[in-house]
């Protein structure tokens, strides 16, 4: 049975699991952000215990296939480099976990400080979607509307 399922886990079904999996705790996130539910699941060890639990898998199994595990480092060798990188699914997977977990955590913390700084839901949301397609650019959205709402503009918090 073990095997069975070491067969099913696949780069490409790791893949699209991770996709859909992560999509509840978003839900959460932009429509419960307070709830016991979401700071069980989301703002807890949970997460990062399945996305850790996924990205050593992947590890090894790009070990298993004789790849080099020290390869990773070649991504700062130039952007050809990066793209040869790239092109080997296994590693292509763990940057995409490395990125979805980095999203939701970002994504967490903005929920919680939400809640801290009393902001607008409107513009949680907004964030919230933005930091879920672009990243960075969702936090610094954020980032801009938190100075109005805390009243106060700190390089670190």
């Amino acid at each position: 049975m073990l095997i069975e399922f070491q067969h099913y886990l696949t780069f490409d079904n790791i893949y699209l699991w991770s996709n859909f999996l992560v999509l509840p705790f978003w839900i959460m996130l932009i429509f419960i952000p307070n709830s016991r539910i979401t700071q069980i699941f989301v703002n807890s060890i949970v997460l990062p215990l399945l996305f850790s639990t996924a990205y050593i898998y992947v590890l090894y199994q790009i070990i298993l296939i004789d790849e080099s595990i020290l390869n990773i480092f070649n991504l700062y060798l130039g952007i050809d480099s990066l793209y040869a990188l790239l092109s080997n699914e296994g590693f292509l997977v763990v940057f995409w976990l490395h990125f979805l977990a980095i999203n939701l955590f970002i994504a967490s913390w903005v929920s919680r400080d939400v809640i801290k700084y009393n902001i607008s839901r409107i513009i949680s949301l907004f964030s919230l979607v933005l930091i879920y397609f672009f990243g960075p650019v969702g936090l610094v959205f954020y980032w801009i509307f938190r100075i109005f709402y805390s009243k106060k503009l700190g390089l670190h918090d």
